[in-house]
């Protein structure tokens, strides 16, 4: 039988239908969220990521602003943008575009930010509080996860996720929100990587496998095993003669093959993207609901 596909977008449109209500509360008392976007540079991908963002905050009704910064921007000239939207009350939340110019300090960057407005989550303050099970703002893509699992039926309680990748913006994160000891998660929790030992025997043993790794079609169907629900992270361009602008994107699964033995499985596109998106608004506003003094 074949895999239930877990749609982004329709999970998606479940959360923004919960934070438009939010959102009208937050106006009634005059407070519209506003989020902000630092990029510096002219990656493809950064841009195209940065105006999906301002389409999303359009069609909630959010405040959106974006400062552009040149790929020869000096780091003082980001940390003054930093500086400029922690002190902006009309900025709840904001980021700053990963990757930056190879001549910034990123984690400089984000030391400087606002903890109370980290809308991607990658303060070390707000780390840690996910860490210890007290969050304000999770990280988007692995909360974005979190809540598709949940919403298309398949909590993670008491099953053996196997998360291959450990990068700080998915993996390590997603294997802290799922472990921890509250509804939702419970989950023991595997992290793999490209040193890892007998990588598929491990992969085969996941009830839940999460593919992050950035590896197109990685993922093969003697990995996965009957049953297992798969959730496919990665993004990647690879070239396609056969297609309009001669490349497509995959995911790290090998979408066909897997799909024959999962019991739900995710597809790129259509995926996680449009969770990530999603989960980045849900940021804003809890963080226009605590300036407001509202229950988030």
């Amino acid at each position: 039988m074949a895999a239930k596909v877990i749609h982004g977008p329709e999970v998606a449109e479940q959360i923004r239908q919960e934070l438009r209500v939010k959102i009208a509360q937050l106006k009634e008392r005059g407070t519209v969220p506003g989020l902000a976007v630092v990029l510096a540079g002219e990656d493809p991908a950064s841009q195209q990521y940065v105006r999906n963002k301002v389409k999303a905050c359009q069609e909630l009704g959010l405040h959106s602003r974006t400062v552009l910064l040149p790929d020869d921007a000096s780091e003082a000239d980001v940390l003054n943008a930093v500086d400029e939207l922690n002190s902006d009350p009309a900025i709840h939340g904001f980021l700053v575009q990963l990757p930056l110019p190879k001549h910034i300090d990123e984690n400089k960057v984000i030391m400087r930010i606002d903890p109370s407005k980290d809308a991607d989550g990658f303060h070390p303050i707000n780390v840690g509080r996910m860490l210890i099970g007290d969050p304000v703002f999770l990280p988007a893509t692995p909360s974005g996860i979190q809540e598709m699992l949940l919403r298309s039926g398949n909590d993670p309680d008491g099953k053996h996720v196997v998360i291959v990748g450990r990068s700080n913006i998915v993996g390590k994160p997603l294997a802290a929100i799922l472990m921890q000891k509250k509804k939702g998660a419970n989950a023991t929790v595997t992290v793999c990587h490209s040193r890892t030992r007998g990588l598929a025997d491990i992969v085969r043993t996941g009830d839940i496998v999460v593919a992050a790794i950035g590896s197109p079609g990685f993922i093969t169907a003697d990995m996965i095993k009957e049953g297992a629900v798969v959730i496919d992270v990665g993004t990647n361009r690879v070239d396609d003669p056969s297609a309009k602008r001669g490349y497509r994107w995959v995911g790290d699964v090998d979408f066909d093959a897997v799909s024959v033995k999962a019991s739900a499985i995710t597809p790129v596109p259509g995926g996680v993207g449009p969770m990530t998106i999603v989960m980045l608004m849900k940021n804003t506003v809890t963080a226009a609901c605590r300036a407001a003094g509202i229950e988030r």
